[in-house]
């Protein structure tokens, strides 16, 4: 049964109970609240048609209509000097905690770092794998209602880390008002190309190339819904991370925490975006309450109280179990993009959680920290989709080619299996490359 309980505000915070009749019911409910994607097929293709044949003069276009910001083509780059300036602007401590961060991000991803593969098997083949960098990837970096330098650190990072060497950034000015944190950011990440554009616009550059803009092989970070449709749109021109949506946190939590912590980590992710969702399942009922008093109390002390209140109100939930057995399936079925838990056994109850996006273990490691200084990456597979798809990582600016050698030895052994093979497939050009070559001499 899908309950309400007043609020102080006259907003009524959902509740859900594994016990009720109607918990099933209302469980699939909470699982699809936020489907409400925009179609914007239609303007993202025009505008993508649009930067394909007129490249410069059409991002200068857009950038004057949707930033209110005059731009010429010479003035698309923002400038060495510009960056400079914009990084003696950064208070010092701010320019630390920007290095420690920036620090435990490329440790965590050099480590990630994957050994090329050789082998010779018994036939006397010779098998390997080699992983190579990708040439050029492009980041968008969001300039709307929030400016995030850390998703800079997060996307540039792994980057430089696998070996790209050309690492470009896109990133909307508004009024032509430039953050100096997310240039900072993006000095100390080692971005190389700086471009003030964004929008399905600035995505269309990075797939296709304008004069100014070169083409790149992999777009990565987040962005509005034609932010999102566009990287769509230009996926196999080049790659591309995920579609991202909402952020979300699970959180799963005893009674012997503190609800005031667990209600400042539902907050943190509430506060992102009024579709971003944080549920809380516990095995106390009276804790649920007293998670949901402490929200209640929090809201209205946040900068962002209108934003975390719609969040909380709309998407919001408190789920009472029996049993951490029965959360542990619970979790399983969300599968959501930050899972904190919260118990006197986090690691146990992890091993039982398949699919998650990144996990958050014990009392004191709130999701907050993952956000920031943690090290492994915050771009992480939302609205489900954990289920499939995993975190931003080295391996996604690597490909992988495998290779194979041998003598005609070892042809003689594996050759006529494969003759065999493409014959019955009808292919006998195929069968005659490898057959004309059995029982021959190496050539001297």
């Amino acid at each position: 049964m899908d309950r309400t309980v007043p609020r102080g505000d006259g907003v009524a915070m959902k509740t859900l109970s594994t016990v009720d009749a109607g918990f099933e019911a209302a469980f699939e409910a909470l699982l699809s609240d936020r489907d409400t994607a925009q179609d914007v097929h239609a303007p993202v293709a025009a505008i993508i048609a649009d930067v394909r044949a007129r490249g410069d003069a059409a991002l200068c276009d857009y950038t004057a209509r949707f930033d209110r910001m005059t731009l010429s083509p010479d003035r698309l780059r923002v400038t060495d000097d510009e960056i400079d300036a914009a990084v003696s602007k950064v208070p010092a401590d701010l320019r630390a905690a920007l290095d420690f961060a920036a620090t435990r991000i490329e440790r965590f991803h050099r480590a990630q770092l994957p050994q090329d593969l050789r082998t010779t098997d018994d036939d006397g083949l010779t098998l390997g794998m080699r992983w190579t960098a990708l040439d050029a990837v492009g980041i968008y970096v969001p300039g709307g209602k929030a400016a995030y330098p850390s998703s800079v650190l997060m996307n540039a990072i792994p980057a430089r880390a696998a070996g790209v060497r050309r690492v470009a950034m896109v990133v909307p000015t508004p009024d032509g008002v430039m953050n100096n944190l997310v240039l900072a950011a993006a000095r100390r990440a080692g971005v190389s190309e700086i471009y003030r554009v964004g929008g399905s616009q600035a995505v269309a550059a990075l797939a296709y190339g304008t004069a100014s803009i070169a083409a790149v092989d992999r777009i990565v970070g987040p962005g509005n819904a034609y932010v999102a449709e566009a990287k769509r749109q230009v996926f196999g021109r080049v790659g591309i991370d995920s579609i991202a949506g909402p952020s979300e946190v699970l959180i799963l939590a005893d009674s012997k925490n503190d609800p005031r912590h667990v209600a400042l980590d539902l907050l943190a992710q509430a506060e992102h975006d009024e579709l971003a969702q944080a549920v809380v399942i516990t095995d106390s009922a009276a804790f649920g309450v007293a998670v949901a008093r402490a929200v209640e109390q929090e809201i209205p002390t946040l900068p962002r109280a209108a934003i975390a209140g719609a969040s909380w109100r709309d998407h919001g939930c408190v789920i009472v179990v029996r049993d951490w057995v029965e959360a542990a399936a619970l979790a399983n079925r969300i599968a959501p993009e930050h899972l904190q838990i919260m118990t006197d056994d986090p690691e146990a109850l992890f091993a039982t959680i398949r699919h998650a996006g990144a996990a958050f273990l014990g009392r004191y490691c709130p999701e907050a920290v993952g956000d920031y200084v943690g090290g492994p990456n915050h771009v992480l597979p939302t609205g489900r989709t954990a289920r499939f798809a995993s975190g931003l990582s080295v391996y996604d600016f690597l490909k992988r080619t495998t290779w194979i050698s041998g003598d005609s030895a070892a042809l003689d052994r594996v050759g006529p299996s494969a003759v065999a093979l493409a014959e019955a497939e009808g292919l006998q050009a195929h069968a005659r490359s490898v057959a004309i070559r059995l029982g021959n001499p190496p050539n001297p």
